[in-house]
């Protein structure tokens, strides 16, 4: 197996006869800037937060404010506002440039009025509801920002029902035609003194309404969950790691799979888990029976086969017959179908065979990462064993990032292959190439596969050494080749995977199909967001 070498002015890598990577770099100074360059992408900062069940206020708290100031808003209006538009602070802004602070307003349901400064004493003593149509004492009633007034005992009702209906998030004025959102304080003080437990739900689900509602939010999909969710800075597809561990795609709250888009990993995944295959097996190789619908497999040569109920059926139009047999007919039938009904069995055939070889080789290499992620143990003691060695560097973190990297390209490459399942095959993308096209592009991409795969067995093979049996120029020897190796096995899984999504899925004219964008340090592992807001 040849090497791949690096080219000073594109980084396109090609066959070569060295064998040893860090032999294509034609100095040391070439090296050290791709350790540099290596380095780089190992320390890139976080762009998404993991928030907890502690620091979810504070996230909710730190767009409430900002929105609360820029407006100069009580904090549930801004809540009021927030909702309706996703938690969205930049919609909030377009919205409030383009159409003005009354539309922005009006359109969320909010209504500020002015006070008329009319003291206690000047209201009226008792007041006649609307709804229960009671006289009251002006005790007994509440006024929301819209001015609309009822008794409390009619507003208890009212918020209690929508509560238990799940519709806290947004409560409307009991009025005709008012589509005012009422007062969280008042909400819940009112609902407090009927039900304390109540009260509780209901702050709890305006509190969860910065998840649940929020485009930037999700619920880590965990299971059993973990109680964290995950916010991110920016609109683009993103895999993302919560703090417990596991990575999914932000998009479709799957595990990550790129390359593959989020619908080729459902279809993918659906086809692995139900009995589709089974299926396309017992199509393959049996027959049904004409009368009791059995399936029936044949065992021998004869094309005269007879089911566990007795009938006896031509195996190769499925058509029910006489027991009688010659060397030239079958009694009672005469067979005309052959020809498609062998066609169709030969279709069913290449596509159950074409299915396993992809599944076979995603497989493999899952089992691989699976088996791999068990070296992280065996390689730290191994390490332990150089540090107490008289190896005057100390320093062995290069054998971790070049694990990690290993990690990484071994993920990226199991996806690779049920993405070229559909991407090359005529369940999705039939129509978008021609059958010349589709056989040009799938030999482009095997190659640059290949070429990837090729490297990423070596860094496996490397990262299996006895190196703790290494003398010290060996171990320098062996952090060059794992260096060089992981350079260039992260700009190979680079390379594929840009022309994946820009030669590849964005040539589709009929269909749209995003991938995370990738990064060189792998899935981006999510900091902790602070539990409390500074002031």
């Amino acid at each position: 197996m040849g090497d791949y070498g690096i080219s000073d002015d594109d980084h396109c890598y090609s066959y070569g006869d060295n064998d040893d990577d860090y032999d294509d770099y034609d100095s040391r100074d070439e090296l050290q800037a791709a350790e540099t360059e290596w380095c780089v992408r190992q320390s890139t900062a976080s762009s998404s937060k993991v928030i907890t069940k502690e620091s979810l206020l504070a996230a909710q708290r730190e767009d409430l404010l900002r929105v609360m100031d820029l407006l100069s808003l009580k904090e549930h209006h801004a809540r009021t506002l927030l909702i309706y538009y996703r938690w969205d602070v930049e919609k909030v802004l377009s919205v409030l440039v383009e159409y003005g602070k009354e539309r922005l307003f009006a359109k969320a349901g909010i209504t500020i009025l002015e006070h008329d400064g009319l003291s206690s004493s000047e209201l009226p003593s008792k007041v006649s509801c609307n709804i229960c149509f009671d006289d009251v004492s002006a005790e007994e009633v509440t006024t929301m920002d819209c001015g609309h007034s009822f008794c409390n005992s009619c507003w208890t009702e009212h918020f209690i029902v929508l509560i238990n209906d799940g519709q806290s998030r947004r409560i409307r004025c009991m009025a005709h035609k008012c589509n005012a959102i009422c007062d969280e304080a008042k909400v819940r003080h009112l609902v407090s003194a009927r039900d304390s437990d109540l009260a509780e739900k209901f702050d709890r689900f305006l509190l969860e309404s910065y998840i649940e509602d929020n485009r930037r939010v999700k619920w880590c999909p965990s299971v059993p969950h973990c109680g964290n969710a995950i916010r991110i800075e920016v609109d683009e597809l993103c895999e993302v790691e919560c703090a417990c561990g596991l990575q999914f795609c932000f998009s479709c709250s799957s595990e990550a799979h790129s390359p593959c888009s989020c619908q080729i990993w459902a279809l993918w995944s659906k086809k692995c888990l139900d009995e589709s295959e089974s299926v396309n097996w017992i199509t393959v190789h049996t027959k049904p029976c004409p009368k009791c619908q059995k399936p029936v497999e044949k065992n021998g040569g004869c094309n005269l086969v007879s089911c566990v109920c007795g009938q006896a059926f031509c195996w190769l139009c499925g058509g029910a017959t006489g027991q009688e047999h010659t060397w030239t007919e079958i009694a009672g039938h005469s067979c005309g179908r052959y020809k498609e009904l062998e066609q169709e069995a030969e279709c069913a055939k290449r596509s159950l065979e074409r299915y396993t070889h992809y599944h076979n080789r995603y497989k493999a290499h899952i089992d691989s990462l699976k088996l791999e992620s068990k070296m992280k143990e065996t390689i730290q003691d191994k390490i332990n064993i150089l540090e107490e060695t008289e190896i005057s560097s100390k320093d062995f973190s290069w054998i971790i990032s070049g694990l990690d990297r290993l990690f990484r390209s071994r993920r990226i490459l199991s996806y690779s292959y049920p993405f070229a399942y559909y991407m090359f095959g005529d369940d999705l993308f039939k129509d978008e190439m021609t059958k010349e096209e589709r056989e040009l592009k799938q030999n482009l991409f095997e190659d640059q596969q290949q070429q990837f795969e090729a490297h990423v067995e070596k860094l496996s093979s490397i990262l299996e050494e006895k190196f703790h049996l290494y003398t010290e120029d060996e171990v320098k020897d062996l952090r060059l080749r794992i260096i060089a190796l992981s350079v260039t096995t992260d700009n190979l899984c680079r390379n594929l995977h840009e022309w994946i999504e820009t030669d590849l899925l964005g040539s589709l004219k009929y269909t749209v199909h995003e991938i995370a964008p990738y990064k060189s340090k792998g899935v981006e592992k999510a900091s902790e967001l602070p539990n409390c807001l500074d002031t």
